[in-house]
């Protein structure tokens, strides 16, 4: 007790501001049930396993802890299951996920001898009394990120229902009977809150659903917001009520009011079909995925290192298959595993390591790696909860701090990115740098003159021909047996799905194809004109990426996901598809129009087709026609790479001013002049001029921010070129060969539903990495990937 009192002045008792961890080791994934429990640190509220505890001594000083050990209570293994009602985990209606109860046992620890006093303990000083039970009382900040809601977030109000305008045309809707008005539709029925129009909803990518009369009303009357008459009951605050302009389920406060508008007496009416939300459930525990799941498969579970789950914290699936994969390279394993082992990166960590991307990486690794965490058990592995690496990768990305299901590529993406900025003073140990590789785009215009782009990726977008199956007559005999059919036939027969096969070789081809360039502002012929574009690449990297565009929009922007097999060999290539750079007695475009006829050139329009497909995916539009400008309108995928890369730009926002120039943004000279006096090359200046707005100190920012443009080698503006191909030397090259690695597979009508799983080639045989489920794979889905992994070979 005396040594306790001479280290009261390290103690502090928590303020509800502080972030408590007492659930999980902010270096490790030992938690209060592991073999030694948890220490909490009375200074800082940061806990540590057995194993850890001391380096955060040696590191801070801090001598007076927590100790706290969970011990499992008996429970009743006939304890029923009970179908979930709510989007949610541990609460009423909600998921039950059938977890042990557990006893704790506390003691005050005093480091570094671990004398261990006992708590509860009147004898104990008052300030650690109260310390320790505020420790106790107060929320875990891993539990308050766990209960963040789910799948579903609470609907916000709607911006148009304090003020929705109702049309007093007589209309009166009876409490039954009801059929859409321009269809035979009689479910799925949206009543609009504005005209009382009762019309049928959208058509899915699958063909179920309605005719789309609803949304048809809303783009020719927009009136904001229609109800779900299926839903509608004495508890409204179930009811589906959706908003047209926010393209999203909202909530209505004068609900009541807008439906007695109409003669409707909800309190009498009984639900009969499902909300938005509750479609989402019944879809992610009812969809047919057993192909990629393997279900039904008797798979062997696998144990040990490189084999270790991680816990879905609630639509985390498109992070953990990314993960899985990642952790399988060789750039990711000695980088995280290898070359730096946990005390190291809680030493370089600042002082909340539970924050640090470089700590939390190293943290994983170890986690998925060691095999500490994988051990059998008698049901399943438990696998590892990746709680601290989300919110550490996820801290400057909003959606990703969502508890939301995201894109599998874009986190993957983001991962990238954020890795390398991490490593932006030693790129040498960047292991992103596995992935990064260049293409170069030659463009040809009428004139015979060309011009060479040259951009870094980290993965290859390929889009899918349809027109290329391998099994058409397959296809077309079951597309006249289905027309042939009844629709109760089709009802109540399940036919054998048969989709179209397509080639992976397919697929690389379309991307080295030459296309047509249309709107392409040439500087040799001072108009715009149709140039021709082809691709390749300057360097291999050690593992390409394939995503396959398998979301599409068809006439009409109608988002649909192509259901369709790829054929994926087992080894593939390229090499045939390396740039061959500029070409004896090519001669390059100018890189701006001469200036006798300058004044003549034509200003640059952005492109409508580019612009419209990039704002149907709910891209700003104005940030769409500055995407297309500052591209060029090359295409779809250019733009879309400059808005991703540009959309934190602070004049983003600023109006578009027309001039001379083929981007659409007057530069002036003096500008140039001045960022050339700094020391930068006249095509850095221009091109970072173009991209912040001709403003000096947001375009210095910009050349600092991307630093592939200082090379010689780097110009993407389409209208200039480098005779040079010296490769960058921060990224890795070699020859075109690769096998297949890794897939990561998806099933929803959306990236952002559904469900990911990833399949990984490890010791010579194929693994399921399903969550927490770890397997030998009986019959990988490689043909069903949505992003294949490739890792250079020599062979």
């Amino acid at each position: 007790m005396e040594l306790l009192r001479s280290h009261l002045s390290r103690v502090r008792i928590p303020e509800p501001t502080n972030r408590i961890y007492k659930n999980e080791c902010s270096v490790s994934f030992d938690t209060p049930k592991s073999d030694g429990g948890l220490y909490v640190d009375l200074s800082s509220f940061l806990a540590f396993g057995k194993e850890y505890v001391a380096w955060n001594y040696e590191k801070t000083g801090n001598p007076v802890y927590l100790h706290i050990q969970q011990r499992i209570k008996p429970v009743s293994e006939d304890r029923p299951f009970k179908k979930p009602t709510l989007l949610a985990i541990g609460v009423e209606g909600g998921f039950d996920n059938q977890e042990p109860e557990y006893e704790e046992i506390y003691h005050i620890v005093i480091l570094p001898d671990y004398i261990a006093l006992s708590f509860p303990s009147v004898e104990l000083p008052e300030k650690v009394r109260l310390s320790v039970n505020a420790v106790l009382l107060f929320e875990g900040a891993e539990r308050k990120e766990q209960l963040a809601s789910w799948t579903s977030e609470k609907k916000k109000t709607s911006d148009y229902a304090m003020n929705l305008e109702q049309i007093n045309n007589g209309v009166i809707i009876p409490p039954s009977g009801w059929k859409c008005s321009k269809c035979e539709k009689t479910d799925n029925l949206w009543l609009n809150l504005t005209d009382g129009v009762i019309l049928c909803g959208r058509k899915n990518w699958d063909g179920s659903g309605g005719n789309n009369h609803a949304i048809e009303h809303y783009q020719e009357k927009n009136y904001p917001l229609a109800v779900k008459l299926g839903t509608l009951s004495a508890d409204l605050e179930k009811t589906d009520v959706f908003s047209y302009p926010e393209d999203d389920s909202v909530d209505d406060p004068l609900l009541a009011q807008h439906l007695a508008f109409f003669g409707i007496d909800f309190s009498s009416l009984q639900k009969t079909e499902m909300t938005t939300a509750e479609k989402e459930l019944d879809q992610n525990m009812n969809f047919d995925w057993n192909r990629i799941q393997e279900s039904g498969q008797e798979l062997e579970p696998l144990f040990g290192p490189g084999y270790t789950g991680l816990v879905n914290l609630g639509n985390s699936c498109y992070m953990a298959s990314t993960m899985q994969v990642v952790f399988s390279t060789r750039s990711f394993i000695e980088r995280y595993y290898k070359e730096q082992n946990l005390k190291s990166a809680f030493i370089l960590a600042p002082a909340d390591p539970t924050f640090d991307l470089n700590m939390q990486l190293t943290k994983l690794g170890h986690g998925l790696l060691s095999g500490k965490y994988s051990l059998p058990t008698p049901e399943k592995q438990e696998g590892v909860p990746p709680r601290m690496f989300k919110t550490a990768i996820s801290a400057s990305h909003p959606e990703f701090s969502s508890m939301r299901q995201q894109d599998a590529l874009e986190f993957f993406l983001h991962l990238l990115d954020q890795v390398e900025q991490a490593h932006a003073g030693k790129p040498e140990l960047d292991p992103s740098r596995s992935f990064k590789f260049f293409i170069e785009e030659r463009l040809q215009c009428p004139s015979g003159k060309v011009a060479y782009n040259k951009r870094a990726d980290y993965i290859l977008s390929l889009n899918i021909p349809l027109s290329e199956a391998t099994n058409k007559e397959q296809l077309e005999a079951s597309n006249k047996l289905k027309s042939e059919k009844s629709v109760a036939e089709k009802q109540s027969i399940n036919h054998e799905v048969v989709r179209p096969r397509v080639p992976l070789e397919a697929c690389l081809k379309c991307f080295s194809e030459p296309e047509e360039v249309h709107d392409f502002y040439s500087t040799a012929l001072n108009e715009k004109t149709t140039a021709i574009k082809t691709a390749g690449f300057t360097t291999f990297p050690d593992y390409l990426v394939l995503h396959m565009r398998k979301f599409v929009l068809e006439e009409g922007w109608v988002p649909k996901k192509l259901d369709v097999y790829i054929d994926v060999p087992d080894i593939i290539d390229i090499t045939h598809m390396r740039s061959k750079g500029i070409q004896s007695g090519e001669e390059l475009l100018p890189e701006k129009a001469s200036s006798v006829d300058e004044n003549k050139a034509t200003h640059i329009v952005p492109n409508e087709d580019i612009v419209s497909q990039l704002a149907i995916m709910g891209f700003n539009y104005l940030h769409c026609q500055k995407a297309a400008i500052n591209t060029s309108n090359i295409g779809v995928e250019e733009a879309m790479n400059w808005l991703l890369a540009h959309m934190d730009d602070p004049d983003i926002d600023d109006p578009i001013h027309y001039g001379p120039r083929d981007t659409g943004i007057i530069i002036d000279e003096a500008s140039v002049e001045t960022l050339i006096s700094f020391g930068f090359e006249e095509v850095v200046a221009r091109k970072a001029l173009k991209a912040s707005g001709g403003n000096i100190e947001k375009a210095t920012d910009w050349i600092f921010n991307h630093p592939e443009a200082t090379s010689s080698t780097m110009d993407t503006d389409a209208t200039t070129s480098s005779n040079s191909q010296t490769i960058d030397g921060r990224v890795p090259d070699g020859n075109g060969r690769y096998k297949l690695l890794a897939l990561v597979s998806h099933i929803g009508t959306s990236t952002h539903c559904g469900h990911y799983v990833a399949h990984v080639r490890k010791e010579g045989r194929w693994v399921i990495f399903n969550d927490s489920k770890v397997g030998a794979s009986a019959d990988p889905p490689i043909d069903m990937g949505y992003l294949y992994f490739f890792e250079r070979f020599d062979g």
